[in-house]
């Protein structure tokens, strides 16, 4: 109690710098689930992709960030074990933030797409089993998330197969793919429509306070892919068949039709994923905040005041301003060569794991998620459509990251008891 009282303001000023700097690496190397396809599709440049990045991880992050953040972020450590020694629980929070932070400045240096989540979580179980108890980690949630990491790409990756050959056989392979483009384009707009708003109403708006339920959002996204669909179909009229055209693809104008849907699929991705994955930079901030702030207190639950997402959300556009390019060149084009109806089948793909994950409670990563459903794409043309050690490469990050986190986090979390 006496260091929190002592050293109270201090502690703040420490959570505000390493959230921002965690914030920056979740910015930097995470913005590559919304962008990385886009960019490597061509649908868009690198500093379009960014601009777009910027303003709906922004909206995501603050205006649908959360109201009231756990405490102890994803249930891995029990409140019961450090309710009568708050200060464990600020440096352990302090030191999970800074490591989470440096393991991602590394894997953002490398151009290794690595799981946020994961990280803070890797670096929680640290200190946990060391600062405080093996016991006071909840090892059944760390299995889950464990296990997660087979589900969720493995997921995503026959999702995006599927639609993949699915419009290679309804589209692609037609004998005027133009004309096939235009009929069944719609039905992937409806789709596209709906799986987006159910991200963002189950993800991204679970927090504003709309109160829907499951079924309510189903009704709600359906509206919306209907209204999608028409706009769609309004948009696709003024374009035109290059495809007769001796210097062009068969399928340039089909490609097209594909990189205006996947404009979109970038957009709402970019605010679902800025509202679910702020929580990985502000819980501890918030947690460290309420614990100062009530002199002690330690509760299960912590308001999060609205400066506190203002942190978040301004290092995750900081973060993917400076530094996003590497991660999105890593998940765009060197993994397999995408082109926008890949690129789309691959967001589709990953978006529609990450409304059935909501739905049934399944920890998932959206790196792990959107790496394997570029994989699923890659594989419909077979294995020598894919870069084998880039991908050898992003597993080995994935396999490391948790270790590094805790490992880290221990590191930081002495450093940070001896100087108090």
């Amino acid at each position: 109690m006496s260091i929190i009282a002592e050293h109270g303001q201090l502690l703040l000023i420490l959570a505000c710098l390493f959230g921002f700097f965690m914030a920056w690496g979740v910015g930097a190397n995470d913005v590559a689930n919304a962008m990385g396809t886009s960019v490597g599709a061509k649908a868009l440049t690198i500093k379009q992709a960014i601009l777009i990045a910027m303003v709906f991880e922004f909206c995501g992050a603050y205006l649908a960030g959360g109201e009231v953040t756990e405490t102890i972020r994803k249930g891995i450590i029990d409140p019961a074990f450090v309710a009568g020694n708050p200060d464990l629980l600020v440096f352990g929070m302090l030191s999970s933030l800074l490591a989470a932070g440096v393991w991602l400045f590394i894997a953002s240096m490398m151009g290794w797409p690595v799981s946020t989540t994961h990280s803070i979580v890797g670096a929680l179980v640290g200190f946990a089993a060391v600062g405080i108890s093996t016991d006071a980690v909840e090892w059944g949630k760390v299995g889950q998330i464990v296990a997660s990491w087979v589900v969720s790409p493995v997921l995503a990756g026959t999702l995006s197969f599927g639609l993949f050959l699915s419009a290679q056989r309804l589209i692609l392979n037609a004998a005027d793919p133009f004309a096939a483009a235009k009929k069944y384009i719609p039905y992937y707009l409806f789709v596209v429509g709906f799986m987006i708003s159910m991200v963002t109403m189950t993800k991204g708006l679970k927090h504003v306070g709309l109160g829907l339920n499951f079924n309510e959002c189903i009704i709600y996204s359906a509206a919306v892919g209907v209204v999608v669909s028409i706009a769609g179909q309004l948009f696709m009229r003024g374009i035109k068949d290059v495809s007769a055209d001796e210097s062009t693809s068969r399928f340039a104008g089909v490609e097209r039709m594909f990189a205006v849907l996947m404009v979109f699929t970038a957009c709402a991705m970019a605010f679902a994923h800025g509202s679910n994955d702020v929580a990985n930079a502000i819980g501890p901030v918030a947690a460290i905040v309420s614990v100062v702030q009530s002199g002690g207190e330690i509760g299960a639950k912590s308001g999060l005041p609205p400066w506190v997402l203002l942190v978040g959300a301004g290092g995750i556009v900081f973060g993917l301003a400076t530094y996003g390019f590497k991660v999105i060149a890593t998940v765009g084009t060197k993994i397999t060569e995408l082109t926008p109806s890949r690129g789309f089948a691959a967001e589709l793909g990953a978006a529609s794991t990450v409304v059935i994950a909501s739905a049934t409670g399944l920890p998932i990563s959206t790196t792990h998620t959107l790496v394997g459903a570029v994989l699923g794409v890659g594989l419909a043309r077979g294995i020598a459509a894919l870069n084998l050690s880039v991908i050898r490469n992003i597993f080995m990050s994935w396999i490391i990251t948790l270790p590094a986190g805790a490992g880290l986090a221990i590191l930081f979390f002495f450093i940070l008891k001896a100087l108090f």
